[in-house]
């Protein structure tokens, strides 16, 4: 029972203690900071994040509501089916201008 009969100023556990709980009320409030940040994405409903754009490792991924789809690039350029749609003129004002076939 000696180590409850020392003098506090003495005894330098008593002062790790406190810092311990003192970092534990900081990351504690870091915590709620971020959880409540507005620009937090995952707070809405409709989230679209794209990871390595442009990259031929390009990853989608997309959550509607509850549920979240996550799509891969395969790396190809312009693959797929399709049929030319129209022209697009870039104006001298900076605006474009689309021209359907």
């Amino acid at each position: 029972m000696k180590l409850l009969d020392e003098d506090e100023g003495i005894n330098p556990a008593l002062s790790v203690v406190n810092l311990v709980d003192v970092f534990l009320v900081l990351v504690a409030a870091l915590l709620i900071a971020i959880a409540q940040n507005p620009m937090n994405p995952f707070l809405e409903e409709n989230v679209t994040i794209i990871k390595n754009a442009g990259e031929p490792n390009m990853e989608m991924i997309v959550k509607q509501g509850k549920t979240i789809e996550t799509y891969k690039s395969s790396g190809e350029v312009g693959s797929g089916d399709g049929v030319k749609a129209g022209v697009a003129y870039k104006m001298a004002d900076g605006s474009i201008v689309y021209v359907p076939e």
